[in-house]
């Protein structure tokens, strides 16, 4: 029995693992009940995961960085004497159990516009509805969504530009003013303010059953894997620190997010994914830094730009949702990919870094070593993969969203499409990035050739980006022998290039 009969509202945390800035935590202290947090790791999910076998330990960082962040939480709790409610099972059940258990009158939550979340969160409606619970959900990981940015007719946006100009033209300071919570400097450890204190449910007035602590990963099968040894800033106070340490860097963005050995991202995207940070907090910043900073008003601007393509793709994701499995443009689909046993060879050495493209190579090792690659790297592997190869954008995004530690629906299916010239604004499919010219400019000297693909380290800067044009006096004065060493190239890019444009002829041809 619960030693308080008075309800709450059950704020269902999902993509949103943090405690400020918190749309739905910020929605439920509009409410005189108290509140109650919870966190169900998804076993819908996690069980499909490739390599999951009940009864062993899978290595996987994203559960890893999840389990992170939701102990982040449930330590801030614990520490204001209220709990985290964490379970593992199916979320659209448990929720439903946990409201009635907690006598909850009404559950709160981040929208998800991914089609199974939609779907799920449906089904997660009707069961409340069915007990008189009420369902409250609210925008939180993007700054505009689904109709909110239209043409002038009405009609989703399926370009970028247009979008994005509509975009800064609706935007107002309300739409990335914080949500409040009263949850304080979002630092390890840091005390929660008496205002949400006083508004959280107290442990001591839950059922033992609610008092559990967060299950170990172990328990639920997973190990962290090279988690720890990446050295990833984790939870919300390792977002705040990741932000802190990208902000003095912003000025250089837009030229030094290009080169794959500098440090130019933010590296925040695995943050953005799981809501361990608020897409608001960083506009707001991009968009100050150019108004009161004109020396960084450049680099701000191209990563507000950044940050508006997540909206583009998540609006394209919920109006489209076809793009999960077919092209965004349906005469796409009349291309004939690449198969048979030759096709098979080439997508298993593309995914192994053993294409003999050492920019190639380079970036999908980067890709199984950490689960993280640079965004130039995406388009150049996408590319080589769709147009070098001629195999499906469709295999090429599932291996992504496998490996992937910062892993979107939208945004991968859409950098996957763009790439495959399948998608909306996508790359004109006679442009065909050339893997050779894209390591000479922005990977010169090798730096991070020979951090990834350390077999051919020895060669000097000039050959390393395509060591198959070195004469054999360079080759064996550094300890190479191609095809022993380091694979011959899988194909000619110019005769690649000429079958692509074969390949895509049957898409003009509808035109």
């Amino acid at each position: 029995m619960h030693k308080t009969t008075q309800g709450c509202s059950l704020v269902w945390l999902r993509r949103d693992l943090r405690l400020s800035d918190h749309s739905a935590i910020a929605r439920a202290i509009t409410f005189t009940e108290p509140l109650q947090l919870a966190f169900i790791f998804d076993a819908t999910i996690l069980e499909k995961l490739p390599g999951y076998q009940p009864g062993a330990c899978l290595s996987d960082r994203r559960v890893a960085f999840i389990h992170s962040a939701v102990s982040e939480i449930s330590e801030r709790l614990s520490a204001s004497d209220a709990h985290l409610i964490v379970r593992y099972g199916d979320p659209a059940t448990v929720i439903a159990e946990l409201a009635q258990s907690l006598a909850a009158v009404r559950v709160i939550f981040a929208h998800d516009d991914e089609p199974q979340a939609r779907q799920r969160d449906g089904f997660v409606r009707s069961l409340l509805a069915e007990t008189g619970i009420d369902c409250i959900s609210v925008k939180d990981q993007c700054i505009f969504e689904r109709d909110e940015v239209l043409t002038a007719a009405g009609r989703p946006f399926s370009v970028f530009t247009p979008y994005k100009n509509a975009w800064l033209k609706r935007l107002t300071p309300q739409d990335i003013s914080p949500r409040e919570t009263g949850a304080g400097a979002p630092k390890a450890g840091a005390p929660l303010s008496s205002i949400l204190r006083k508004r959280l449910y107290k442990a001591a007035d839950l059922h033992q059953n609610h008092r559990q602590p967060v299950p170990t990963l172990r328990a639920m099968g997973f190990d962290a894997g090279n988690l720890d040894a990446l050295k990833i800033p984790l939870g919300e106070s390792g977002a705040q620190r990741c932000f802190e340490e990208f902000a003095p860097r912003i000025a250089q963005y837009k030229n030094a997010r290009d080169y794959p050995g500098a440090k130019g991202p933010s590296y925040l995207s695995v943050h953005l994914r799981f809501g361990t940070i608020s897409i608001r907090q960083l506009v707001q910043f991009a968009l100050n830094d150019q108004r009161e900073n004109p020396r960084l008003a450049e680099g701000a601007a191209t990563w507000c730009s950044e940050l508006i393509w997540r909206d583009f793709y998540m609006q394209i994701l919920y109006h489209h949702p076809h793009v999960v499995t077919r092209s965004f443009k349906p005469e796409y689909e009349a291309i004939q990919w690449a198969q048979g046993g030759d096709a098979e060879a080439q997508f298993a050495a593309w995914c192994a870094g053993q294409t003999g493209y050492p920019l190639v190579d380079a970036g999908m090792r980067q890709l199984n070593k950490t689960g993280y690659m640079h965004n130039r790297l995406r388009m150049v592997v996408a590319s080589f993969l769709t147009k070098d190869l001629g195999i499906d954008w469709r295999r090429g995004e599932a291996y992504f969203a496998w490996k992937l530690n910062d892993f979107d629906l939208s945004a991968n299916n859409g950098g996957w499409q763009w790439a495959a010239s399948t998608g909306c604004d996508a790359q004109p499919y006679f442009r065909i990035f050339n893997p050779v010219t894209q390591s000479e400019r922005f990977d010169e000297k090798g730096a991070f050739i020979r951090r990834y693909v350390p077999e051919i380290g020895g060669l000097p800067d000039r050959w390393i980006h395509a060591p198959w044009t070195a004469p054999p006096v360079v080759l064996k004065g550094s300890g190479i022998r191609l095809g022993t060493d380091y694979p011959m190239p899988l194909v000619d890019h110019d005769q690649a290039r000429q079958k692509t444009l074969m390949r895509f002829s049957v898409v003009k041809k509808q035109a």
